[in-house]
């Protein structure tokens, strides 16, 4: 087994049947910068296995907008394929490939053979305790705090220079690009941003800042 999968996988070292018993059913192979690896209300194919790259899952609506629940870099597990193979139901969110991303994909009956596996179960059980608390956070940010906190809260973090349209971050915040473009042009009008065509500048990040970390009434 490749000592590498091991570092980012521990609890992969003592599962039965083992990767090399697999053979080549589990061959990493690569998809391209935005492939659709699952989607919802599709049935789960296989657990994935993060060895570079990153996977976006998120939710979406009938009205064409989404909502990222989390990102899965390599070390990491999907919760979303990891609740539909435990449940054999669908599944409940969408995962696309952020980057070029290689990646196993363990199928369904392999991954629950290996839930009899003590160090393995723990690990999966873990990750559904780390994700729920993401997921609390982020519904406390959609149900609690302002779009325009929200918005002035994305915008930090990714430097001055964002090449980033309307539309994507109205992806992230689970919004439309209307309100998007709307509160962008009013934090211009504060002297805190400059637009431009899918180029956002920032002049005042700690007033962002300080907008983002207001305290709701």
């Amino acid at each position: 087994m490749n000592a590498d999968l091991l570092t980012l996988y521990p609890a992969l070292a003592q599962v039965v049947p083992s990767l090399d018993a697999l053979g080549a059913s589990t061959t990493p192979f690569t998809v391209k910068a935005h492939s659709v690896l699952f989607d919802e209300n599709t049935a789960c194919q296989g657990f994935p296995l993060v060895l570079e790259g990153e996977i976006k899952v998120s939710r979406h609506s009938s009205d064409g907008r989404s909502l990222e629940l989390y990102r899965v870099v390599p070390g990491e597990l999907c919760l979303v394929s990891s609740a539909s193979l435990f449940r054999s139901s669908l599944l409940s969110a969408q995962g696309i490939s952020t980057r070029d991303t290689r990646l196993m994909l363990i199928s369904p009956a392999v991954f629950h053979q290996w839930l009899a596996v003590e160090s393995f179960r723990d690990t999966i059980l873990g990750l559904f305790a780390e994700r729920m608390a993401d997921l609390t956070s982020l519904i406390d940010a959609v149900a609690f705090q302002r779009l325009d906190q929200r918005l002035a809260a994305a915008l930090l973090g990714r430097g001055p220079h964002l090449s980033l349209t309307h539309q994507q971050l109205a992806n992230e915040l689970g919004t439309v690009r209307e309100m998007v473009s709307r509160l962008l042009r009013r934090f211009e009008r504060e002297g805190w941003v400059e637009l431009s065509r899918e180029r956002i500048q920032i002049h005042d990040s700690k007033a962002l800042r300080a907008w983002a970390e207001t305290p709701t009434n």
